[in-house]
């Protein structure tokens, strides 16, 4: 199995988004999460509407900040760089954090349209 980042075809920003990896030459796959047998790939689908999940090739998911940072250690040597740094100790919380804002007000980023805000947690 290759790497693979899912995305939310469901959402503007988060295909817009997606549509960046091919440009940055990443050797992974890019797959909208509504394509595919999410439970066959141990991904949880309700946490992978929230937060960006990216399956290894050894099967393990991981979300969010830390996907991205997974995304980027696939690429060149910069890429790589960054996607370290955004998983280092004193990183680590920050990125969390900064994700999860963009994540809760992807609906009103560029790409973005009320259809892709988060499901309330109300």
């Amino acid at each position: 199995m290759r790497p693979t980042l899912l995305y939310d075809a469901d959402c503007g920003f988060c295909t817009k988004a997606a549509g960046f990896v091919p440009r940055l030459r990443l050797d992974i796959d890019v797959t909208a999460l509504q394509s595919v047998d999410l439970e066959a790939l141990g991904v949880s689908a309700e946490r992978a509407v929230v937060e960006m999940p990216f399956v290894h090739a050894d099967g393990s998911v991981v979300y969010g900040h830390r996907a991205i940072a997974a995304v980027l250690r696939t690429g060149r040597a910069p890429l790589r760089m960054i996607g370290r740094i955004i998983t280092l100790p004193g990183v680590d919380p920050a990125a969390r954090l900064t994700y999860g804002w963009v994540a809760r007000h992807r609906h009103q980023l560029p790409g973005g349209t009320p259809s892709c805000a988060l499901p309330s947690t109300d």
